[in-house]
């Protein structure tokens, strides 16, 4: 038992966030989070002159992909 009473504080801490989060908020980050990876996925399959022909340069691609959230 005192391991419990010991780490239940440490829990409560860190699912503490989760109590508030509802089916629709959390659709909706994993939305973000998918949206966000299919556009490094597409913007990492160009070449370095197509990624320059749209203003971009590979440094760009995680503000691009996570500017949309």
């Amino acid at each position: 038992m005192s391991f419990y009473a010991q780490s239940r504080p440490h829990a409560d801490r860190v699912l503490g966030g989760f109590q508030s989060l509802t089916f629709g908020a959390f659709f909706n980050g994993l939305r973000n989070w998918n949206e966000a990876r299919v556009t490094r996925r597409e913007l990492n399959a160009l070449t370095d002159r197509e990624l320059q022909d749209i203003g971009l340069i590979r440094a760009d691609i995680d503000r691009v992909a996570l500017k949309g959230r």
